[in-house]
């Protein structure tokens, strides 16, 4: 038995104790420690990015289908009306230029589709789909539906994401089973399908677990952290091109309610149609 720094006497195991504790302190203390703490802060940054990069395109894809199913058709009248307003005026004048014009508004209008197209995603091995089938019988036709993921839907994908992301692979073996897993989790997710997310957090669950790996030699440890700068940079390049999309650009002006932005916007269109048909019929009286 020995005394302490205030004379009182001290075990083997404070002294063992003390030896542990400094033995820490001087392990925090390496170079590599630290560096290999500021990988792991990193890769925790990247995967919070790259959840937030993956929320943003899932919006930005879902109001471009609805955009295009509810908008669509009234911008291919105003583009029809156009071409017919152009070539009323040529027809009146006779001048080349108005000629040319009218030839450039008719090139702009898409045409007819094909058999084949017309009847893309309205045919299966049961015969119409549901919504052919209303139209067909004059009954309405469901809008289509918003997929938005819910509260829980997000929590799962972000918990799911953690643990599964292909970036805390050891080797590429487990490399390539993380990539088909996050896969399946972002296709659930961008269906808002909150059951499947679950049911792939029950298959994570009681799937092997293997350890995230602890790098110790600098060398590593510094390829590391440029491999996630140059991950962070390609991220923001996708981030900034759907943000600066013209979906990304309409979605950031009503992030919480873009559905009703869809709304003005159809109100917009439909005015302007009406515009162009007072202005057709007035050409052709």
């Amino acid at each position: 038995m020995t005394q302490d720094a205030a004379g009182g006497p001290t075990t083997d195991n404070d002294e063992e104790r003390a030896a542990q504790q400094a033995a820490l302190h001087d392990g925090q203390d390496r170079p590599e420690a630290r560096l290999a703490k500021a990988v792991g802060v990193a890769e925790h940054a990247l995967i919070e990015f790259e959840i937030a990069v993956e929320t943003f395109r899932v919006e930005v894809e879902n109001f471009s289908r609805l955009h295009h199913q509810k908008l669509g058709p009234m911008y291919a009248r105003l583009d029809e009306l156009d071409a017919q307003i152009a070539e009323a005026r040529a027809a009146r004048s006779g001048d080349p230029e108005d000629l040319r014009k009218a030839q450039e508004a008719r090139a702009m209008v898409l045409p007819m589709p094909g058999v084949d197209e017309l009847f893309h995603d309205w045919m299966d091995s049961d015969g119409l789909s549901p919504e052919a089938a209303a139209m067909l019988t004059d009954q309405s036709v469901q809008a289509p539906k918003r997929v938005r993921p819910s509260d829980e839907a997000r929590k799962l994908y972000r918990e799911l994401v953690r643990k599964s992301h292909p970036d805390l692979a050891q080797d590429e073996t487990e490399r390539t089973r993380r990539d088909e897993f996050i896969t399946r989790v972002n296709a659930a997710y961008a269906l808002g399908d909150e059951t499947r997310l679950q049911e792939l957090a029950e298959e994570w669950a009681a799937g092997p677990v293997t350890a995230v790996p602890r790098l110790a030699e600098s060398e590593e440890l510094y390829a590391r952290l440029e491999w996630l700068a140059q991950r962070k940079e390609l991220l923001t390049a996708v981030a900034r091109e759907l943000e600066e999309s013209a979906i990304g650009a309409m979605l950031r002006m009503a992030p919480d309610d873009p559905d009703r932005l869809l709304e003005e916007i159809a109100e917009q269109l439909l005015a302007q149609v009406a515009a162009r048909e007072a202005e057709l019929a007035a050409l052709v009286e």
